[in-house]
């Protein structure tokens, strides 16, 4: 736990970085009002919601034709178990 979206500046302390990694050309992002930042961290927490749904209801759709009325056609069936997708057989050794 740190403040969400509060990116330390780094600039300077090593020799390969030349850019501050967060503001790399100066645009001013870091003066932005405390509402600015809070809307635009909330806009991305939205986002990525909104991702995580659209990834899922493609899973959705692949496993269960139909079940997502918006794409259904759309998305080619699945055969596999989407919860592994490239196998089950996940062995390390």
């Amino acid at each position: 736990g740190g403040l969400p979206g509060y990116f330390p500046p780094i600039k300077g302390k090593r020799p390969e970085i030349l850019f501050d990694l967060f503001d790399p050309f100066g645009f001013g992002f870091r003066d932005d009002s405390e509402e600015k930042k809070a809307r635009g961290r909330q806009a991305e927490i939205n986002n990525g919601r909104l991702a995580q749904l659209g990834i899922l209801s493609i899973l959705a759709e692949a496993k269960v034709p139909g079940s997502v009325p918006a794409i259904t056609g759309l998305i080619p069936e699945y055969a596999g178990d989407p919860m592994a997708p490239f196998g089950a057989d996940f062995t390390f050794f």
